[in-house]
Formats: structure tokens, sequence, C-alpha cells
């Protein structure tokens, strides 16, 4: 069964995730944004053995730390969708633009597409893509666990912003609508910032796309 931790990192407390295999005690970072000794302390505390990085979106408070991560621990990198590689590109000036130092550049291992699926040990992670937020996130769902890591997607009572760079505000609610939401009510969600809830909560209680607001 898939096992998780959230350690909010950086400045900005969004929230890294270390995800694991109880059999295999396999491991995977998703969204290392920063605060990599923060993050190896958790590792070392689990007693896992991590094998790679997961990446949901190209944004520097997702990514910050993933070359620091990779230097220090030789793991691949996968994710997220191709159309987010330009936000890889801009790290730079990412960095100086969220207060951020700047941090080393790095090239995903592999890139992902929708209805790919991805192993943390003997668990199994579908690869869904949801454009809007930025045009290549990606959202990792494990139907065992039912648990789903969403990134900056959707929120508890909220939803990410769509005012960046080729963000598209219809683009973000049709992926909700159509690709998070119809995995289940009882699923519970990690989001990039803030706390957990479950899909069926967000149907019933969001203002951005509950059931009610549309027919």
């Amino acid at each position: 069964m898939l096992q998780f931790q959230i350690i909010p990192v950086t400045h900005y407390q969004q929230n890294c995730t270390l995800l694991w295999c109880d059999e295999t005690r396999e491991a995977a970072v998703v969204d290392p944004g920063g605060d990599i000794a923060r993050i190896l302390a958790v590792v070392a505390e689990k007693g896992v053995t991590l094998r790679q990085i997961l990446l949901t979106h190209g944004h520097m408070d997702h990514i910050g730390g993933t070359a620091e991560l990779v230097a220090q621990a030789s793991l691949p990198v996968i994710g997220p969708h191709a159309d987010d590689v330009f936000w890889i590109d801009l790290l730079p000036q990412q960095a100086q633009m969220m207060g951020f130092k700047p941090v080393a550049g790095f090239v995903p291992d592999q890139l992902l597409n929708h209805g790919d699926k991805v192993k943390v040990g003997n668990a199994e992670l579908d690869v869904l893509h949801c454009p809007g937020h930025t045009p290549g996130h990606v959202i990792f769902y494990n139907r065992a666990a039912q648990l789903a890591l969403v990134g900056d997607v959707l929120f508890k009572g909220s939803i990410g912003r769509t005012d960046f760079p080729r963000g598209n505000h219809a683009d973000l609610i049709n992926a909700i609508r159509t690709r998070v939401l119809p995995l289940g009510d009882d699923v519970r969600f990690i989001p990039g910032h803030g706390p957990m809830s479950t899909f069926g909560n967000e149907r019933r209680t969001n203002p951005f796309v509950a059931d009610k607001h549309y027919g």
C-alpha cells in the first residue's frame, strides 16, 4: 500500500510529499520546492529508499529544490508534461520574481502524458494531464489508496490561479470537472498548498467547481 508524509517547505510552506510503498520501502519525492535537508531528514526517519522525483508542474515553489536533490541523491526526474518545460527553463526569472535564492536548472529525465503510469515500489500511480494553472500540469492518482496528488490544480475550497503565462481558467475548470472529480468522492487529495480534502467535499462545497454550479 502507498504511504505518504506531507513536508511543508520554504517560506511559502508549500506541500512537498514523500510517497513510499510499504512493501518494498521504495520512495519518491513529489514537488521538492526547497529545504532539501528537511526532506532528506524525513526520508531517513521513515527508513525508505529514494528512487525518483515526481513533478506536477513547473512553478518555482514546487521544483526549486529539484537540482539540489538530484545532486545529492542521483535521482531521475519524472514529469511534468512537455508543455511545462518552458517554466523549467525560466527558473532563474521565477526565483527572482518569487523571492527565492537562485537555483540550478535541470532537465527532466522523463516527461509525462495523460494516461501514463508511474511506479513507486509496487504501487502504481495514474497520470492525468490537467492543464489550466499551467499548460503542462499533471496529477498523480493511486487507486488502491484512494489518494491523489493534485499540485496546484485544486485546493480545499479553491482552485489554482490562472493569471500566469499560458494559464487558462476554462481549461482548469474542465480538467477538474472531467478528469479530477470523477475519480470518486472518497478520494483524498494532497494539494500543493494547504490542508488535504476529498473530492466529494469539493463537489459539495467548493465555490468554483461544486456540482450545484453546473446543473
